[in-house]
């Protein structure tokens, strides 16, 4: 039976997709189909090269992701994501996705035609890093002549490319939109980030009904961009995964 995992997006809250990948498995669930956008993508893209959800997370905790410590020079953007390229290419030597051991879907946004582009063969890195190019935040990441950005844009929960082969969907949703307060908004990018959030959180909404089985871990208190708190995410994921595999056999 072929499984599909739809990994959304969500920053470091994304940590938690790690933390349900372990649940998964340890319950022998072993997707085969994953897909994912931006943070989801990043994970997606380790697992489908048989990384541990242990080696994930050291990864995550020992490169700087998501902090202007790789400045974007002459680019749109704090951050250039195309710097990052180095620290990947020690985990994924053989930059492409035909070294994977599962079927991996990444979403990106074409920025020159507004098009959404899922990205299935050829190279991988560019394409996760592009998938996870907030914007704002990050620099659009060019790949074959056009730029591409957040997958999260206009499909923050992929779920679309596993439809067709996959006899059963799992969906582990990390970026919940919580209430703030005006005095979080003093900053352009801090509306633009408002915004974005908004409208896919509720473009994702719609989808959850089409999910065998939904994990949804409650995150709100986290920040999207916050590292001090790995392995809290990382439980939590953990925990309310096993949560819902727990109600699933009711």
């Amino acid at each position: 039976m072929s499984i599909g995992l739809a990994l959304s997006g969500g920053g470091m809250k994304g940590i938690a997709h790690i933390g349900a990948i372990k649940a998964l498995e340890e319950s022998n669930i072993l997707p085969t189909h994953i897909s994912g956008s931006s943070m989801g993508a990043m994970v997606g893209a380790f697992y489908a090269a048989g990384y541990a959800p242990e080696e994930i997370v050291a990864f995550f905790k020992e490169v700087p992701l998501f902090y202007p410590t790789r400045y974007a020079f002459g680019k749109p953007g704090l951050i250039d994501p195309a710097n990052f390229y180095q620290d990947f290419k020690k985990y994924f030597p053989e930059d492409n996705f035909k070294a994977l051991h599962k079927k991996l879907f990444i979403t990106a946004v074409d920025m020159l035609s507004g098009n959404l582009k899922v990205f299935e063969e050829g190279e991988l890195i560019r394409p996760f890093l592009a998938s996870s190019a907030f914007p704002g935040l990050c620099s659009p990441v060019a790949i074959n002549g056009s730029l591409y950005a957040d997958g999260g844009i206009l499909d923050n929960f992929p779920i679309a490319p596993l439809k067709d082969c996959c006899d059963q969907i799992i969906g582990v949703y990390v970026s919940p939109l919580d209430e703030i307060k005006a005095d979080n908004l003093k900053y352009a990018v801090d509306l633009l980030q408002r915004a974005i959030r908004i409208n896919f959180s509720n473009a994702s909404a719609q989808k959850f009904s089409q999910c065998d089985l939904l994990i949804y871990p409650p995150l709100s208190k986290f920040g999207m961009f916050d590292k001090n708190h790995i392995d809290e995410i990382f439980n939590i994921g953990y925990e309310t995964t096993i949560s819902e595999l727990k109600n699933k056999e009711k």
